[in-house]
């Protein structure tokens, strides 16, 4: 196999010393150095459609507003970056048409926990191998990624996503080696167009006695976030427990951490798994609805009980979940969190262990209820289509910019179509989104009145640009590891 002999320690590793400088991520770094000589974050790069007024007509419209219900042949029509309307036969003279009939159209999909940087290193990582899988690759290698690397993985990760229907992201980075990774990641996602939150992260590997760099975290929230809504900023922190848990920390330095940014005000997040972790946490008062809980899985009785009296909000990934269940100490706790209407929102999680497929996670998620519960499941897929939109973006704090396709709300929206093999021919559009949507049944994607897909290709992006680049990116991560 290809990947054996070339990217694990015994194979070979002569890629030349120059490839990770390739001319386009070379071309970032100048932007790296100096992001604040960008005036208009938004469009960073300058590469970004245009916004325009459009009608997106004839659609099976799913608003996933209850006030608003849904439109067999409805109309979205947009303005400036914000939905104006939507109806039947909606008048909007001068406005674009964009013909959506036999399409589903529908607010964009909400991740709210996504690992991007490592999506470049799908190459080296074998899900199947003690020592070449995700965690012992990203650990092994994770120091060694320069700016250029991050950016290469986090738009590489988002140009996938974004195909997939995937409007707002919640960027949790891992692995923020430096200041200047975490304008590279920054960066990337406003090039890209998205919405949504970057988390700031301590390297892999970072000593368990020293703290990240809470100053770069203030300075980015100065910095980057961005007035429109476009761009938010959070923290993810190491998880508190006993010496030789992965990535464990002490609690007297979580609660350093933890302090610091509840007093700067920023979103924090936090991977759970461990077992008594929520019980830890809840005793130490470090539970609120300021921190994003990740991996509902393996709570006690008195644990979910500290949750839900903390308001905590969550974010599943289904898919890598159910692959790490034995690990994750058991089965998703959708239920027990839905009993409590505690805030959920979906996440695809590390791209470099999976893909950026949402309709899948919307699927494993339900597969998971099937498990536990049986069939005909409790969570029916109109549930599934609110907890990847509205759901999410309220997760995020998003729910009054995005999430449904409300008059005044801006115009993050996909449409789907309904006439392809894989998806014809559909009857309730919730049940074919669910157990019959792939992200090649993405035709068109909106972001803030931007039209960032259509006809299911990307408008500005250069795909195989992007791919040719995480590939030489990824090669010379691997490359400078082995040498290490």
């Amino acid at each position: 196999m290809i990947c054996d002999c070339l990217f694990h320690r015994r194979g070979l590793f002569k890629f030349g010393a120059g490839l990770a400088a390739a001319a386009g991520l070379m071309r970032f770094e100048a932007r790296a150095q100096a992001p604040a000589a960008t005036t208009d974050k938004s469009n960073a790069g300058g590469a970004q459609p245009a916004r325009g007024e459009y009608v997106l007509r004839g659609g099976h419209v799913l608003t996933m507003d209850e006030s608003l219900g849904d439109f067999p042949a409805g109309d979205v029509h947009v303005r400036d970056g914000a939905i104006v309307a939507v109806g039947a036969a909606i008048n909007a003279p001068g406005a674009q048409i964009i013909e959506a009939r036999d399409m589903i159209v529908m607010p964009g999909f909400v991740d709210t926990h996504w690992h991007l940087w490592c999506t470049s290193l799908r190459m080296a990582i074998r899900a199947d191998d003690p020592k070449e899988g995700y965690f012992p690759t990203t650990i092994r290698v994770g120091r060694f990624l320069n700016p250029q690397d991050s950016y290469a993985g986090v738009r590489l990760g988002l140009a996938e996503g974004l195909l997939s229907g995937i409007t707002t992201v919640h960027n949790f980075s891992h692995n923020t080696v430096s200041p200047a990774h975490a304008d590279a990641e920054v960066q990337a996602m406003t090039d890209l167009g998205v919405r949504g939150r970057f988390s700031y992260g301590s390297v892999q590997g970072l000593p368990a006695d020293q703290a990240m760099n809470i100053d770069d975290v203030a300075r980015v929230q100065k910095q980057w976030t961005h007035a429109d809504g476009m761009l938010n900023i959070g923290a993810n922190l190491r998880t508190p427990g006993p010496a030789g848990t992965r990535g464990s920390i002490p609690v007297d330095m979580f609660r350093r951490e933890f302090d610091a940014f509840r007093k700067l005000g920023v979103p924090m997040t936090l991977h759970c798994g461990p077992k008594n972790l929520v019980a830890l946490m809840g005793a130490n008062g470090l539970l609120g609805s300021d921190m994003l809980m990740v991996h509902p899985q393996g709570m006690s009785a008195a644990e979910l009980r500290m949750i839900g009296d903390a308001r905590s909000p969550w974010s599943a990934a289904p898919v890598i979940e159910m692959s790490y269940s034995a690990v994750r100490n058991g089965t998703i706790q959708y239920n027990e969190l839905a009993e409590m209407a505690l805030p959920l929102g979906l996440s695809i999680d590390a791209s470099a262990a999976t893909n950026a497929d949402f309709f899948n996670v919307m699927r494993a998620l339900m597969w998971s209820d099937w498990q536990r519960n049986g069939a005909p499941q409790r969570l029916k897929p109109r549930r599934l289509v609110e907890l990847a939109t509205i759901e999410g973006a309220k997760v995020l704090g998003l729910g009054d910019k995005t999430g449904s396709l409300t008059p005044g709300k801006r115009a993050d929206v996909i449409a789907v179509r309904k006439t392809d093999i894989n998806m014809a021919p559909v009857g309730d559009p919730y049940y074919a989104l669910v157990f019959q949507g792939q992200p090649g049944n993405v035709d068109t994607v909106m972001v803030d009145g931007r039209i960032l897909a259509r006809g299911g290709k990307l408008t500005s992006v250069d795909v195989s640009k992007t791919v040719r680049e995480a590939e030489q990116s990824a090669r010379g991560i691997i490359e400078r590891a082995a040498r290490g």
